[in-house]
């Protein structure tokens, strides 16, 4: 591609309308390939930007109205309008000719419709659904369907016109990606999910196991959306609900993130305190002890975590392990009252990361740790 080319392209983006006149006098072709993940044709990169007068002259000069998404995460024109918000470029695209359906970028792309429901542009999504959008086109690698996307954001009015139109309210995520109702307990946008609730949203839906996705409840147990925990536990959630993958279950995603409140109601639900560990991640004590979280830490030991409990895979620690490579002298000194076995054997390798709590000390440089631990009979060997 000539310097020239690429020229065309972000003087488009900028919205450069007399630069944009001079470059193509002088030969820029106006449909030079996008480059990289996330390059873009000039039509691409003026729509993304809403530069109506610069579409208008690229489009004169023969730009393709359809040209691909670039790689992986590039946008088709007419997704770049829609996800800027863009109505009136919207309104000319289609009117040359725009596909409203057209695929995504490989990794985590977006329909049109996707990329307005992520936004929450109601006017462009009318539009696009008055064009035939398909509402439930499924989102690539780690996308979102247009409700997933919309739920994710919290949009409400979005969520109502695109059940309204049809959306599928209880989709899979691909990938990496959440249900609608994942998506709003994240997020903690308690009247989407009610919505979804009443739509049908299958409240025990599994997360994405190839990525360790969370269900409803885990995914609103790590963000400590306590509101949330309890409708979905109003609604049947699975408070027991296995951890996948590098995943959680609720009480190991709100204890490594330190939310007693949600701890404990969890606990009052019958959340069990030594749920094992995903294949890579902890206990609700060792999440807690990592992250240095005291108070939740006396809360799990009075609920009968077990301070020993065995690391997990490759990467897992024992809750001595994990508070020792954080340095959390305190959380140290409790679990060491509890009966933690400061010579408890790495989960692994060292090449994966296995360390015992005095490696795990000693590679962090917490001298105060090292020197508890020595006097708690570590061993040197």
């Amino acid at each position: 591609m000539h310097g020239i080319d690429t020229g065309l392209q972000a003087a488009s983006g900028g919205g450069h309308l007399e630069v944009v006149e001079r470059l193509l006098g002088a030969g820029a072709n106006v449909n030079a390939a996008a480059g990289g993940y996330e390059g873009r044709t000039a039509l691409q990169a003026a729509s993304e930007g809403g530069h109506l007068e610069v579409i208008e002259r690229l489009l004169g000069a023969g730009a393709d109205v359809n040209a691909a998404a670039a790689g992986r995460y590039g946008r088709t024109a007419l997704q770049a309008a829609s996800g800027g918000g863009h109505l009136k470029v919207i309104e000319r695209l289609l009117s040359a000719g725009a596909d409203v359906n057209a695929a995504g970028g490989e990794h985590g792309g977006r329909t049109a419709l996707q990329a307005a429901s992520e936004g929450g542009h109601l006017k462009v999504i009318e539009r696009l659904l008055s064009a035939e959008a398909n509402v439930n086109a499924a989102g690539g690698g780690s996308g979102r369907t247009a409700l997933q996307a919309a739920s994710e954001g919290g949009h409400l009015k979005v969520i109502e016109r695109l059940l309204s139109a049809g959306a599928n309210v209880n989709a899979a995520g691909g990938g990496s990606g959440r249900t609608a109702l994942q998506a709003a307990s994240e997020g903690g946008h308690l009247k989407v999910i009610e919505r979804l609730l009443g739509a049908g949203a299958n409240v025990n839906a599994a997360g994405a196991a190839k990525h360790g996705g969370p269900t409803a409840l885990q995914a609103a147990s790590k963000g400590g959306h306590l509101e949330v925990i309890e409708r979905l536990l109003g609604a049947g959630a699975d408070v027991n609900a296995a951890a996948a993958g590098f995943g959680r279950t609720a009480l190991q995603a709100a204890s490594g993130s330190g939310h007693l409140e949600v701890i404990e109601r969890l606990l009052g639900a019958g959340a069990d305190v030594n749920a094992a560990a995903g294949d890579y991640g902890p206990t609700a004590l060792q999440a807690a002890s990592g992250s240095g979280h005291l108070e939740v830490i006396e809360r799990l030991l009075g609920a009968g975590a077990d301070v020993n409990a065995a690391t997990a895979g490759r990467y897992g620690r024992t809750a001595l392990q994990a508070a020792s490579g954080g340095g959390h002298l305190k959380v140290i000194e409790r679990l060491l009252s509890a009966g933690a076995d400061v010579n408890a054997a790495a989960a692994a390798a060292a090449k994966h990361g296995g360390r015992t709590a005095l490696q795990a000390a000693s590679e962090g440089g917490h001298l105060e740790v090292v020197e508890r631990l020595l006097s708690a009979g570590a061993r040197r060997a």
